[in-house]
C-alpha cells in the first residue's frame, strides 16, 4: 500500500461511526433481553414451563452477541480509533480581521416582536445590517420589519428549513461582512450574547449557541422539560456519531454564528426541502463536511407571540426529534 492509500484508509477510519454503531447494538441487545426476560415472566405465570422455550434462549443469545459486538464496537472507537479522529493541531485560533457581521432573522406570524428584535441586533456595534426573511406571513410582519430598519425578503416557499437556507444564503451574499449571524426574529434570543459568539468564532468556522445551561434560561420559555433534556439527547447522538470532533448539548437551537466561508462549502450539501428538523440536518451536513463547529452558552427568553414551531407541544417535539434521530442514523428526507 502506498502513502496515497495510507491517507484515504486513514480518512475512512476517521468516520467510521464505531461508537454509534455500539451504542445502537448494546441498546438493540438490552430490548432483546427484556423481551425474553417478559415473556419467561408471562409464561411463569401462567405456570407453564419456561426451560424449553427456543425461542427465548435464541432471543438471550441473540441479546448477548448483540451486547458484546456493541462494546467491541465502543472499545476500538474509544482506545484505537480516537486518537486519529481527534484534531492533532493546538487549539484553533483564526482571527476575524472583519468583525462586523450580518444578522439573518427568520420570520413567520412574528409581527409582534420582529421590530423589537430588529431593534435590539441593530444595536449592537459590530451589527452591519439585519435582514429579516419573511416565510409567507399572513400578518404584518414583512411591514413592521422594514419600518424598524431591516432588508426584508420574502421566501415565498413554505418550510423552516426553506427560510433558513435563504436567510442563510442571502448573509453569505453580502460581500462587506466575513460573518452571518443566524437568528429568529421572536425575542427568544438577544443581540447581547453576539459578544460571546465573537469570542468563540476565532477557534471555528461555525459557532453553535446551546440553551443548555439552566442559569441562562428564562423560567417561563416554550423549551419543556421534555424538549430541554431531548435537545440534549440528540446533541450526544450527534457527538457520538463524530466522536473526537466536538462536544454538543443543543442540536435545535437556531441562533448560530458562521463564517462565510464556511457556508460556501455547506449550503450545497444540505437539503433545504427538510423542515423542522433542519438545524440538527445543518449540524449533521457540516460535520460530516469536516467544518468545524463549537458550542457557545447563550441567553433563552420567553418568546414575544405564538410560537409556531416544533416547540408548541411536546407531541409535535417528539415527533420532530424523532426525524431528527431518524435523519442522523439513517438519511434526511423531507
Amino acid at each position: 500500500m502506498n502513502e496515497n492509500d495510507e491517507r484515504v484508509t486513514s480518512a475512512r477510519h476517521k468516520r467510521w461511526p464505531l461508537l454509534l454503531a455500539g451504542l445502537l447494538l448494546c441498546l438493540v441487545g438490552i430490548l432483546l433481553c427484556v423481551i425474553a426476560s417478559a415473556v419467561v415472566a408471562a409464561l411463569l405465570v401462567a405456570r407453564a414451563d419456561p426451560r424449553f422455550d427456543t425461542v427465548n434462549v435464541d432471543l438471550l443469545l441473540a441479546g448477548g452477541a448483540a451486547i458484546t459486538v456493541g462494546v467491541i464496537f465502543i472499545l476500538i472507537d474509544l482506545f484505537v480509533l480516537l486518537p486519529d479522529k481527534r484534531q492533532r493541531r493546538l487549539v484553533a485560533f483564526d482571527n476575524i480581521p472583519n468583525r462586523q457581521l450580518t444578522v439573518v432573522l427568520t420570520a413567520y406570524n412574528d409581527e409582534l416582536s420582529i421590530g423589537e428584535s430588529v431593534r435590539d441586533f441593530q444595536s449592537h456595534p459590530l451589527v452591519k445590517r439585519v435582514i429579516v426573511v419573511d416565510n409567507n406571513s399572513r400578518d404584518r410582519t414583512s411591514e413592521v420589519a422594514a419600518e424598524a430598519g431591516a432588508i426584508v425578503f420574502l421566501e415565498k416557499q413554505p418550510g423552516y428549513g426553506k427560510c433558513v437556507y435563504r436567510a442563510l444564503s442571502e448573509g453569505m451574499a453580502q460581500t462587506d461582512t466575513d460573518l452571518t449571524l443566524l437568528c429568529e426574529g421572536d425575542m427568544t434570543f438577544r443581540a447581547f450574547d453576539i459578544d460571546k459568539f465573537m469570542s468563540y468564532i476565532p477557534h471555528a468556522e461555525i459557532v453553535n449557541g446551546t440553551r443548555i445551561v439552566e442559569q441562562l434560561r428564562h423560567r417561563e420559555t416554550q423549551l419543556s422539560t421534555f424538549m430541554y433534556y431531548g435537545n440534549f439527547a440528540v446533541g450526544k447522538l450527534l457527538e457520538a456519531k463524530y466522536v473526537g470532533q466536538g462536544t454538543f448539548t443543543d442540536v435545535g437551537t437556531t441562533y448560530k454564528l458562521c463564517r462565510n466561508s464556511a457556508l460556501r462549502k455547506l449550503l450545497p450539501k444540505v437539503n433545504s426541502d427538510v423542515n423542522l428538523e433542519f438545524n440538527a440536518h445543518l449540524l449533521d451536513t457540516a460535520l460530516r463536511e469536516r467544518i468545524s463547529l463549537v458550542e457557545c452558552p447563550i441567553t433563552f427568553h420567553k418568546r414575544v407571540g405564538e410560537s409556531k414551531g416544533g416547540n408548541t407541544d411536546d407531541v409535535k417535539a417528539l415527533r420532530v426529534g424523532m426525524r431528527m434521530i431518524t435523519g442522523i442514523l439513517f438519511s434526511w428526507k423531507p
